[in-house]
């Protein structure tokens, strides 16, 4: 996530921009969207990857249009958790700009209570990730091989949003004045190992 600039709170619909405006906005010194959005919309991407690979493998892999129907579905989970991600961002900085001095303690808990909020966003991504690179490793394997580049250019993106969807669950989870949260970071940390072992396989690379 970015430094904060400007908070924001509602829940941005970055499917209606162009790519271009999401690009530039990701670069620009507003405070979402951030690592979370980038995240999400990587794992969005793999998923389109494999709905194309499964419609290209009608006929060759047994399923194929139900995967095609399964990976649509997270393709448009993904996409809905970039927006959510900013909006959780703009929670937390709701909290850190509470007044110090009136309640520490209801301050402390409001940050703790949106930094975990937050994490929420993208341990969803990582597992979503996680599902997506799964299907690119069956359509890798077994779709048409005339895909076979898309498929594994999904499997190393499902990856790559997972992990990075990781290490913000666990940035998140470090938050001050409270214990970090084991559940979700062991969570998070399965879903990237599971999305990392799928790569290996969709390329083909040694364990």
């Amino acid at each position: 996530m970015k430094p904060a600039a400007r908070e924001t709170t509602e829940t941005p619909d970055y499917l209606e921009q162009p790519l271009g405006r999401f690009l530039d906005a990701v670069a620009s010194g507003e405070p979402a969207p951030g690592g979370g959005a980038a995240a999400a919309v990587t794992v969005a991407l793999a998923a389109g990857l494999c709905s194309m690979a499964a419609r290209f493998s009608y006929g060759k892999l047994s399923g194929a249009r139900e995967l095609a129907d399964r990976t649509e579905s997270l393709r448009r989970e993904a996409a809905a958790l970039a927006g959510e991600d900013a909006a959780a961002y703009g929670r937390v900085l709701e909290a850190y700009r509470m007044p110090r001095a009136e309640d520490p303690e209801h301050r402390r808990q409001r940050i703790r209570a949106a930094l975990l909020g937050a994490a929420d966003v993208p341990l969803a991504v990582a597992g979503t990730g996680a599902s997506v690179a799964e299907a690119a490793v069956r359509l890798a394997e077994s779709g048409n091989p005339n895909l076979a580049g898309d498929a594994v250019t999904a499997a190393l993106l499902a990856e790559a949003g997972t992990r990075a969807a990781a290490e913000l669950v666990d940035l998140d989870t470090e938050n001050p004045g409270g214990e970090p949260d084991g559940m979700r970071r062991g969570r998070a940390r399965r879903l990237s190992r599971e999305a990392s072992e799928s790569a290996r396989r969709a390329t083909g690379s040694p364990g």
